[in-house]
């Protein structure tokens, strides 16, 4: 067998590792060198790397012909032959100190830097997930009330730069709030840390002679490094992505937020996989091995998942996800494949599981495959249901779903109006009540009883509470596509994918002040019912048709409305907010433009008031 016994981040292609296990020369000269180089060993820890290690570092692989302590009994005599590289092994030989200590140089350094890969991979995903958690438990410690709001109002609440937030800059892209922000840029700065720090060189070196030297070795773990953490991302942008994040629940973070963040850890993660195959492709080019492994299996699936990831990021630009949502959701999944699979057979054609790179794609899948588990149970969980369908006007349709129960929002599937049986919409829960039998009538008659007298609505009121049935009311704004074909149906069959989002706890503030827009009421409407304190509702809308289709629900509540015209956003909160003491809440629900004015309105009451607490909450779902 050949016995050059150099390797490149694994054992060399010219030998197997069978051979290995059983090759009577090999064997005794490895016992050999260990007994005089590492003589102060104790045995049991000679034995352990003998198994572990003699045929190779795969998870499975066989098992030595003999221990370390029998071979080494079966050497009689001291060998007198010193090892030369290239010639064939057929006896015990000496190893030359010199090419001892590069063999010893290329494997210390090499583990030394694969652990620092690994803790540093470690280390990304985890305060990933347990930095949002830190910063949200901070709302639990007992910070004066008026410190807090002047606090958001300076450093989380408004845009991080200008005024819009859910307004599209140049139509591309969203600008984070200043708190978003604020861990946007932690990610990026820990990602660029941790690329390029806890590097060293350990020369000579079997695997970096002198025709690369100590360029090509950083070079080389800087590469591996960038990988690793590329991978690390991978997984942390799925948890991101998912419905289903254990993030949600554990922090008060919205989903909106997470998804800005999938998109900027999905922006990481290809520059790194970038810079790993640039500088892969510049180390083969120059030790002149670039066209052999080019051809290879693990460089084809390499270039397969850079590929897919550089390609997913222009296609996933909000325009896009905007304007054909349906294929931007299906593109993105099949590409999102291609990467994980790419990555996987990129790792195992290469490594064949010796290192573990491979658990984080299975971190990944196992975080994806929680995730569709999860979505498939609350399907399960509610069933297939009917879908009621009444056109308010020409912008706006009402669905009742009877016999389910949720709060937040949830996505709709109706797996009869288009071929697409996946796709699936998120929409507000305006109601998870309504009267029984049916519904266009009981609305016709609904706003038709507003006109009688006070008494008798009170009556009729307190009548519908009697008969109220478990269902679902959404408030739909038709555009185009599946939203477009709902207005052509009075019934339809729909499986419901609920329930997400939460309702913020607003026991503490006094008074509540809801601002929304359109569709926008329908997540107003719970916090109207829930509040126990001073309430009163702002609703801008396009025509009367949905504000007398709301009616029933907000009996009793104090509202403004602006039909056709524009709300003073200003003037109102001015009023509102800036002559009282009281502990407001401020929930605004409805179109990007209104969601960032009040936004930047409130963070400016807030930060020139003098006492009193102001709370922002914003209902909103992201593109």
């Amino acid at each position: 067998m050949s016995h050059d016994m150099g390797m490149d981040m694994g054992m060399t292609a010219e030998t197997s590792p069978e051979c290995y296990a059983t090759d009577d020369a090999f064997l005794s000269n490895l016992a050999y060198c260990i007994s005089t180089h590492c003589p102060s060993v104790p045995v049991w820890k000679l034995e352990k790397y003998w198994k572990m290690n003699v045929a190779g570092t795969a998870r499975k692989q066989p098992d030595p012909k003999a221990n370390y302590q029998e071979v080494l009994a079966n050497i009689t005599m001291k060998p007198m032959n010193e090892l030369v590289p290239g010639e064939e092994l057929n006896q015990t030989m000496i190893v030359p100190n010199d090419d001892y200590q590069k063999s010893y140089n290329a494997q210390e350094v090499f583990e030394k830097m694969e652990q620092h890969h690994e803790t540093y991979g470690i280390v990304l995903l985890i305060t990933g997930s347990v930095v949002p958690i830190a910063f949200s438990l901070l709302r639990f410690f007992p910070f004066p009330a008026t410190s807090i709001s002047k606090f958001n109002a300076w450093f989380i609440d408004p845009p991080a730069f200008g005024t819009r937030h859910n307004e599209p800059i140049a139509g591309l892209f969203h600008m984070p709030t200043r708190g978003q922000a604020f861990f946007i840029s932690y990610l990026v700065a820990i990602n660029i840390i941790l690329s390029a720090v806890g590097f060293q060189s350990n020369q000579p070196n079997a695997w970096y002679p002198s025709v690369s030297g100590p360029d090509g070795e950083i070079a080389s773990y800087i590469t591996n490094r960038v990988g690793v953490l590329s991978f690390a991302n991978i997984a942390l942008l799925f948890l991101y992505a998912g419905r289903n994040n254990v993030l949600l629940w554990l922090t008060n973070w919205s989903h909106s937020t997470f998804l800005l963040l999938h998109r900027w850890v999905a922006w990481i993660a290809t520059l790194q996989a970038i810079l790993h195959s640039l500088i892969y492709l510049r180390i083969y080019i120059h030790d002149g091995t670039h066209s052999s492994e080019s051809k290879l299996p693990y460089w084809i699936w390499g270039i397969i998942a850079t590929l897919c990831m550089s390609i997913l990021l222009p296609t996933s630009i909000l325009p896009i996800r905007k304007h054909i949502y349906e294929f931007f959701l299906a593109w993105h999944a099949l590409l999102s494949i291609f990467v994980l699979a790419g990555c996987y057979w990129h790792i195992l054609e290469r490594f064949q599981r010796q290192w573990g790179y491979e658990n984080w794609i299975y971190t990944a899948i196992a975080i994806w495959g929680f995730d569709r588990a999860m979505r498939y149970a609350r399907l399960a969980r509610n069933g297939v249901k009917t879908a009621q369908v009444t056109v308010i006007d020409e912008d706006y349709i009402q669905v009742n779903i009877e016999g389910v129960s949720a709060s937040g929002h949830a996505y709709l599937y109706f797996p009869t109006l288009t071929w697409r049986v996946w796709e699936n919409h998120p929409f507000s829960v305006a109601s998870a009540v309504f009267p029984p039998g049916d519904r266009r009538e009981t609305l016709k008659q609904d706003v038709e009883k507003l006109g009688s007298s006070t008494d008798s609505s009170s009556h009729e009121s307190s009548d519908r509470r009697h008969q109220a049935q478990v269902g679902l009311t959404f408030l739909i704004l038709t555009k185009t596509g599946t939203t477009a074909r709902l207005r052509t149906h009075n019934s339809l069959p729909v499986l419901v994918e609920s329930a997400y989002g939460r309702h913020e706890d607003l026991s503490e503030y006094s008074r509540l002040i809801c601002i929304a827009g359109g569709v926008g009421i329908t997540a107003c409407i719970p916090y109207l019912r829930a509040h126990a304190g001073e309430t009163k509702l702002f609703w801008g809308a396009r025509s009367q048709a949905i504000i007398d289709a709301m009616a029933p629900s907000l009996v009793g509540v104090e509202q403004e409305s602006y039909v056709g015209r524009r709300m003073d956003i200003t003037e109102v909160l001015h009023k509102e907010l800036s002559e009282t003491t009281e502990a407001v809440a401020v929930l605004v629900s409805g179109p990007g433009g209104m969601a960032d004015e009040v936004r930047c309105v409130v963070a400016r009451i807030a930060r020139e008031k003098g006492g009193g607490k102001v709370k922002l909450v914003e209902e909103a779902l992201s593109w």
